[in-house]
């Protein structure tokens, strides 16, 4: 699996039985590239409960029936090779060796670099579902059927992508002279722990694999942007590298989930038990839109979190439901409506809200234009804001929201903070220009943090600007410090802090 649009996922570590494990994509087979599908009309999906008993020959019939729908997806990219010509010494090397100039270097040439992964065809018409890690940036995809000779493939293309959902809608453009089979769609809402699962796909190469296990879990988070994550299943069903775009399926030998990633060690990118599938249901609502080749999402541009266990009274809430504001993107929808950090919101739409999940679901559910009333508490106050959503765009996302935590070289005199483990100094304007801040904001800039402190357990950094302790605005750093000294220990500071540019809303229990 070696595809640099897919090292995001190789660079998630997650910790597990005190094991460092590695999220892998369970598409490639240390090659490259992916797949996609589509359906104009939502295709009907079977949401009575599982039933009846395990059989001898149960996952045989499921195999025997659903194999044939389920394809070999074999892609292709380019790859700008890489010059070599630096990393042995350049020209002044080979001229000490050789005794003449170096011959004049070829400009790099692109490289093909191929890639294997599993779909699963859900129209007679040709339109396929697979990962969209599967087939991102591939030139060529090329769809090999059950049951036919290893060599015959089919050229097809890509439909719809969606990153969100890690899933693609690809059509055949070359067709076999047969009906194609499809997959039936299960309701993976009606999947929990210990449900029977199977899972077919192309594991290491090897066409058509089963393998069988349980759902282990369900709403797993799962990283699929920079500032995003999904909730998927995981199931102990083995995926390999492979695996990515096959079906997951139900023991009446529907489709609940689409693979896409395993857990591995770190001495090799293979199934230790812990796979993780996208439910289908998510894929199965975006169909129309993979279809029309776009897929659109709300976004009303806020970074949001948890409720702190030890805040609720703080905040003025009577239990740890809503969503707390951390910040607020600069000319976003929750901008100009006057959501500001610290805000907790507890409903959407006149839904209420339970957690930040379940806000991030409704929002990108959300039609961008669509103007929503959203209930928030401020300074323990309940009161409501109307919001026009704008269009969710990934990429200018994740600028919006990385922040910089510069700092370094600042200067002022340090005045330490007792029971948070920070040493506070003035913001002077030499300080506030390295820091990237415009000259007319005051506050006091953290010059240190003490390992596992109160302050380095909330995610405060070096250089981020503290200008607000609850409702008080700070100026220097003693009015930081006295306004912190004045929270007793063991109860919550609520801090307005700069960084990078961006206004942060940062929650630190007092020691």
């Amino acid at each position: 699996m070696s595809n640099r649009k897919t090292t995001f996922f190789y660079a998630v570590l997650i910790a597990l039985a005190s094991l460092a494990v590695g999220m892998v994509i369970a598409s490639r087979l240390g090659m490259a590239p992916l797949s996609s599908a589509q359906d104009a009309a939502l295709p009907p999906a079977n949401s009575a409960p599982i039933t009846g008993d395990l059989g001898a020959t149960t996952f045989r019939e499921i195999a025997k029936t659903v194999s044939p729908a389920v394809v070999n997806i074999r892609t292709e990219s380019r790859t700008r090779a890489q010059d070599l010509s630096e990393f042995f010494g350049g020209d002044d090397l080979f001229e000490r060796f050789f005794g003449q100039p170096a011959p004049r270097p070829q400009q790099p040439r692109d490289q093909i670099v191929s890639a294997a992964g599993t779909g699963f065809i859900i129209d007679k018409a040709g339109f396929i579902l697979t990962n969209n890690h599967v087939v991102e940036d591939a030139t060529r995809i090329m769809v090999s059927l059950y049951g036919e000779d290893s060599d015959q493939e089919y050229a097809a293309r890509v439909v719809g992508r969606d990153p969100l959902t890690d899933s693609a809608l690809i059509e055949l453009t070359e067709k076999p002279d047969h009906t194609l089979p499809e997959v039936k769609f299960g309701d993976s809402g009606q999947v929990f722990p210990g449900d029977w699962v199977m899972a077919i796909g192309n594991p290491f190469g090897l066409a058509h694999t089963v393998s069988v296990g349980i759902i282990s879990a369900i709403e797993r988070p799962f990283p699929v942007a920079e500032t995003r994550q999904a909730q998927v299943l995981q199931t102990d069903a083995a995926i390999n590298p492979g695996n990515s775009g096959g079906p997951l399926l139900n023991m009446r030998g529907e489709v609940v989930g689409i693979n896409t990633a395993i857990v591995s060690d770190a001495r090799q990118a293979s199934n230790i038990g812990i796979g993780f599938a996208i439910p289908i249901n998510v894929v199965r609502e975006l169909l129309p839109q993979l279809r029309a080749g776009k897929v659109t999402r709300g976004r009303i541009g806020v970074g949001i979190g948890a409720v702190p266990r030890d805040a609720v009274e703080e905040f003025g809430l009577k239990d740890r439901n809503g969503a707390v504001v951390l910040n607020v993107s600069p000319n976003s929808a929750a901008s100009r409506a006057g959501i500001e950090p610290g805000d907790v919101i507890v409903s959407y739409n006149g839904k209420p809200i339970r957690n930040r999940d379940e806000l991030v679901s409704m929002v990108t559910a959300t039609k961008p234009g669509t103007t929503v009333p959203i209930g928030i508490v401020r300074d323990k106050q309940q009161r409501t804001l109307s919001v026009t959503v704008d269009e969710l765009d990934l990429e200018a996302e994740a600028n919006v929201l990385r922040t910089d935590s510069r700092g370094r070289g600042a200067q002022p005199e340090p005045e330490p903070s007792t029971g948070f483990g920070i040493t506070l100094g003035n913001l002077t304007p030499q300080v506030a220009q390295q820091l990237g801040l415009d000259r007319t904001v005051r506050g006091a800039v953290i010059m240190q943090i003490e390992p596992g402190s109160p302050a380095a357990r909330a995610g405060l950094q070096q250089g981020d600007v503290i200008i607000r302790v609850g409702q008080t605005t700070v100026a220097s750093a003693a009015e930081a410090r006295d306004e912190l000294a004045r929270v007793p220990s063991g109860r919550v500071a609520f801090l307005r802090v700069m960084r990078g540019g961006q206004e942060l809303f940062v929650t630190v229990t007092k020691e």
